[in-house]
């Protein structure tokens, strides 16, 4: 009997420390006041003819190896490093359950009129001059220096920092509301301010986006184990979408409450417990303006966005199917 307590005790030290890790914030999120227009969406005119298989990239700046491995990243919960592709373009690696869910939501994101970072995915990565030992993520990756399922996101645009969600400059908008549906209908539960981000751009612009979208696809809110709670089509399929509905507004489910273990680290669970206005009291006209957007995407388009992620025919018609009737559901309002 001591020895099975002793045992649960272990393990439940290990998954608080795993919680508080993935809950620890980085730095609150700062306002940018520089100088250059300030964009948050633009009209997604050509939305019919964009390429979703290849995202805001395109063709054209998917990464070319060789990779030579740069340094280690030690920010968020994910396992990630920077490596530097032939054409000397530098890539942030991402290991893990999100490399593939969040290529995905890029894809969509872009697709609507939102920013998104180039992201793509590789089911195999070669790199060079791998060192002996990475702090997190070393059982993925093979002592030739070969990985497999890693996302790869370019790394030569300017971060000038974070947006809140309450302080926003685009706060009450349409396309702000729009962007809150977007993510309950992605399931992205981790909308931490720190995972908002401000680019600057070539055309000076300051870019707003959503900049870590690697918890969508799964459950609608934080739950363990992880890889149920992200990118997983049975979580995603059996999750609840639209919470309540009136004649003025709409509630999502996303995010949701986290799940009660979460209480094993109470500052990350409440921290979470307070992000659910996000997908609350949603206009419904906006909801729907939402669901009139993402309506204009067709089927091959939006299982073209998880092709891209390496997800078999099975999984994405599976995912693809639970998109378009959540896009139904919103068009409908």
């Amino acid at each position: 009997m001591l020895v099975r307590i002793n045992t649960f005790a272990r393990a439940l030290i290990v998954m608080c420390l795993t919680l508080a890790g993935a809950g620890a914030a980085k730095k609150p999120a700062s306002d940018v006041a520089e100088s250059g227009p300030a964009v948050f969406w633009r009209d997604p005119g050509d939305i019919e003819s964009r390429d979703l298989f290849y995202g805001p990239g395109g063709s054209q700046d998917q990464p070319r190896g060789p990779y030579t491995f740069v340094k280690e990243d030690l920010d968020g919960s994910n396992p990630k490093f920077v490596v530097r592709g032939s054409d000397g373009v530098k890539w942030k690696v991402k290991l893990g359950v999100e490399a593939r869910p969040e290529t995905v939501a890029t894809r969509i994101v872009w697709a609507v009129g939102y920013f998104a970072n180039e992201d793509y995915f590789l089911p195999d990565l070669q790199v060079e001059n791998m060192p002996a030992h990475l702090h997190r993520g070393q059982k993925l990756v093979a002592a030739d220096g070969s990985i497999h399922n890693v996302r790869l996101k370019r790394e030569d645009e300017k971060k000038l920092g974070e947006w809140a969600w309450r302080r926003c400059p685009f706060s009450g908008t349409r396309e702000w509301n729009g962007l809150r549906v977007l993510m309950a209908v992605l399931n992205n539960w981790d909308l931490k301010d720190e995972n908002n981000s401000v680019y600057r751009r070539a055309s000076s612009d300051r870019i707003y986006m959503v900049s870590d979208l690697g918890a969508s696809f799964g459950t609608a809110g934080a739950s363990w184990p992880l890889w149920k709670a992200k990118g997983n089509l049975n979580s995603y399929t059996n999750s609840n979408f639209i919470r309540r509905r009136t004649t003025a507004s709409v509630d999502f489910d996303v995010p949701a409450r986290p799940r009660f273990l979460y209480l094993l680290h109470p500052r990350n669970y409440f921290s979470r417990l307070r992000m659910r206005w996000i997908g609350r009291n949603v206009p419904r006209s906006d909801a729907r303006w939402m669901g009139d957007v993402l309506s204009r995407l067709s089927d091959r388009q939006i299982q073209d966005a998880f092709r891209s992620a390496g997800y078999s025919e099975p999984e994405l018609e599976g995912f693809s199917k639970v998109v378009e009737s959540r896009i139904k559901l919103l068009a409908e309002l």
